[in-house]
């Protein structure tokens, strides 16, 4: 059948170009320990970034709104799969994102793509223009698509492209987007310069918190906390199933935004509601978040950041500069780094293998990241491991080299 050779022969170029992506089916995991395809691993790939996915009373939760509502909702939102558990859920982080934003109310989604997608599609149109950073997210990029909005990409971090941009729209309607904590590198966008900007040219401001919800500010509100900020301008998405362990996501913003929101964005009205089951154990979740747990592991993970980024040695390899659980190294080429991170499997550690076009090509990277079910001695065998490993390169290329 020609259309199953087309595909088998694109299949065929992905593997000859080191891109051909696997699965490995976890059957147990316990804190930061894995077992995959009956081996034992050392977790360094995983978002749960305080732990709080085999948390006991997280378990618990779970148990027991499952016991209180059943295994699913039945029904999308505006039909009658809106339970107590997503309506409390929403109470709690409209209150706990409260010192952010003005006049908050918060929305359940099943998944941060669909609260992505959903935001700006509502909120755009043909008579709208978005502005993307050129590293977002995919769900973002989707969803920008998707908006049939103006669209302009401007460079990472580069302000004074974006103003440029934003001086020469002529669109009433105008949304920035932007991560928070890039995933693939790590580092943290300049939310305070994007927020100003908004503010001057009369734009929303929307930030994807994935991977700083939960882990930065002192309480855990993430990136907004971290900054101070705290403006009408604000639409916050932060995703549920990352630091606070469970699953889904949110969107906070004006009570304005969320009423438009239900009424208007396709993602949310078409879909069944996530299982009440998930929205009664994250309650949970935010309260370990929120509270003297919450800024305990937190410490601890801010300890062994600063533990890993310190402790490695790299020739030719490079640790990108980033504060945060993600601490991305990179090699360059895929099969080398495939080479590395088999290597470390051999080894017992599981790091996350990144490629194009994830990441651009002649990027390849090992994308370690850490959290608060990590012990010291486990960040430090790690450290000795890449550290041995990346001198073994080394001398092999300098070998060759002369060779």
């Amino acid at each position: 059948m020609p259309l199953l050779q087309d595909l088998q022969a694109q299949l065929n170029e992905l593997d000859e170009q080191h891109l051909l992506r696997q699965r490995r089916t976890v059957d147990q995991v316990r804190g930061a320990h894995y077992k995959t395809d009956g081996q034992n691993l050392l977790g360094f790939c995983s978002n749960d970034y305080l732990g709080l996915a085999t948390h006991p009373a997280v378990v618990q939760a779970l148990q027991e709104g499952a016991a209180k509502y059943g295994a699913g909702s039945g029904a999308s939102h505006l039909i009658s799969g809106h339970s107590r558990a997503h309506a409390a859920l929403e109470e709690q982080l409209a209150a706990w994102m409260s010192p952010c934003i003005d006049q908050a109310r918060a929305l359940y989604f099943c998944t941060g793509y669909m609260a992505n997608l959903a935001v700006i599609t509502a909120l755009s149109g043909k008579d709208a223009a978005v502005f993307s950073e050129e590293l977002n997210h995919a769900s973002i990029i989707d969803a920008v698509r998707l908006s049939r909005a103006e669209t302009s990409i401007f460079r990472h971090g580069d302000l004074t492209q974006l103003e440029q941009q934003l001086q020469a729209c002529t669109r009433h309607k105008k949304l920035v987007v932007t991560d928070s904590v890039f995933s693939m590198d790590g580092n943290i966008a300049d939310i305070p310069a994007l927020l100003r900007l908004c503010e001057q040219y009369d734009a929303w401001l929307v930030v994807d918190d994935a991977h700083g919800f939960g882990v930065l500010g002192e309480h855990g509100r993430g990136v907004l906390e971290h900054f101070s900020l705290r403006s009408p301008n604000l639409i916050y998405m932060g995703t549920l199933g990352k630091a606070a362990g469970v699953g889904g996501a949110f969107v906070a913003a004006h009570e304005t935004v969320i009423e438009w929101l239900i009424q208007k964005a396709r993602p949310y009205i078409y879909t069944t509601a996530a299982a009440p089951a998930l929205a009664h154990a994250l309650q949970t979740s935010i309260a370990l978040i929120s509270g003297d747990e919450g800024q305990q592991r937190r410490q601890h993970l801010r300890q062994l950041i600063r533990m890993f980024s310190n402790g490695l040695n790299l020739r030719d390899w490079t640790l990108l500069s980033s504060q945060t659980a993600i601490q991305p190294v990179v090699i360059g080429e895929n099969a080398a780094m495939l080479q590395a991170a088999d290597t470390l499997r051999k080894q017992g550690y599981w790091v996350g293998a990144i490629r194009p076009p994830t990441v651009p090509v002649g990027t390849a990277r090992l994308r370690v990241t850490l959290t608060a079910a990590h012990q010291i001695a486990d960040v430090h065998m790690l450290v000795q491991a890449m550290n041995r490993m990346n001198q073994m390169a080394y001398i092999a290329q300098c070998f060759a080299e002369v060779a």
